[in-house]
């Protein structure tokens, strides 16, 4: 997957093509290659107006990776993709609605979560009866289901403080596989609030904030993580602490000669032992920072120099690359070329953007970045 990066970002930073209906072609087709190394096959449209991400999906996302969206903890994310959803009712404040048709069917669900933002209590006649309520989620059950209790299933039910407002947060996975497996059968949640014994209140003296009457920030909220399968050999960037350019290192045998002009500046590339070179991957610059949240680019990094012999330990060499490297120095054997100068550590990096329906998602790919370059 890097070596498809590498070689689109290559193409896309290259000047124009003599025919400009010959570069818009190569271009739109490194675009769409690009897009599938992201696993989709159209750009998703920009939002039609400014949209202000979940402060709990840029908190997840600054968690995870650092400012240019490489991975610092994989073990934080349970799978590679989180989604989350805004509530579609817009109506009764205890009853809630997501549209989850945006989850591929190949996307294994691991955990789904109901966030509430918890209101200030009402303000009551007299002393307070209690300091807890119990707050019950349940999933609405369809007529293909009439053996359910009052049309409904039990999801989650737990006290909760009357004293504070805040974010609460209810485990509703079973409710989520049912709506992938059929979508007919999402008739959505209703929340319900009592009192500690289950004993019904009237008013409630809890509420929860509603899509329609309450601030962008604190809008009911379907958190769905998933795995779509797509696994490689990336690592963490917090294993590495020398995760930095690599500086350039030339084994103590190997003078550097004196050259000068624009052929001999190649030959002297040729000559540089194999090491790391930045290589910027801009999406602005190519056209995606209207859908793409964060991070604004992100360095891939690629490999360039050569593998002399003989090779030293800085050019982290695998035994079969010293071995190569000997049969080619020695001229063992015919067609043996030296070894190559390729990636040896890969890290992933994170995407958080708006998908077609305006859903912000944060998903991780592996395999993107160089972490250090080594002889193979």
């Amino acid at each position: 997957m890097l070596g498809t990066v590498l070689l689109l970002a290559l193409a896309l930073a290259q000047p124009a093509c003599p025919s400009p209906a010959g570069a818009a072609s190569q271009r739109a087709e490194a675009l769409k290659r690009l897009l599938e190394v992201f696993g989709m096959e159209d750009p998703p449209p920009s939002p039609a107006h400014f949209k202000q991400p979940p402060q709990y999906m840029v908190d997840l996302f600054n968690t995870v990776a650092n400012a240019d969206g490489v991975t610092k903890n994989p073990d934080i994310l349970e799978g590679n993709t989180v989604r989350s959803f805004l509530d579609k009712t817009h109506g009764e404040k205890m009853r809630f609605l997501f549209i989850l048709s945006s989850v591929a069917k190949n996307e294994k669900i691991l955990t789904a979560e109901l966030h509430l933002f918890r209101l200030w209590p009402r303000a009551t006649d007299g002393p307070k009866r209690h300091h807890f309520c119990q707050v019950s989620v349940y999933q609405v059950l369809g007529k293909s289901q009439p053996d359910a209790p009052g049309g409904k299933r039990l999801l989650a039910a737990r006290l909760v403080s009357l004293q504070d407002a805040g974010w609460e947060v209810f485990a509703i996975t079973q409710a989520v596989r049912d709506w992938t497996e059929d979508e007919s059968s999402n008739q959505g949640l209703l929340v319900m609030v009592q009192g500690p014994d289950g004993s019904p209140l009237d008013p409630p003296p809890l509420q929860f904030a509603s899509g329609r009457d309450h601030h962008e920030s604190k809008k009911p909220m379907l958190v769905l993580f998933t795995d779509d399968g797509r696994r490689g050999a990336s690592l963490p960037v917090a294993g590495f602490p020398d995760f930095q350019p690599q500086a350039p290192v030339l084994p103590a045998e190997m003078p550097v000669p004196k050259l000068t002009g624009p052929r001999s500046t190649r030959s002297l590339d040729r000559l540089q032992p194999c090491q790391r070179h930045p290589l910027s991957v801009d999406f602005e610059e190519i056209g995606w920072s209207g859908w793409i949240i964060s991070p604004r680019g992100y360095n891939a990094y690629h490999c360039k120099g050569s593998c002399p012999f003989p090779l030293g330990e800085n050019m982290r060499p695998t035994n079969h690359a010293t071995v190569q490297s000997i049969i080619n120095a020695l001229k063992l054997s015919e067609g043996v070329s030296s070894p190559c100068c390729v990636p040896d550590k890969l890290y992933s990096i994170n995407l958080l953007y708006f998908d077609d329906d305006e859903n912000v998602v944060l998903k991780q790919y592996d395999d993107m970045v160089a972490g250090s370059c080594g002889c193979h």
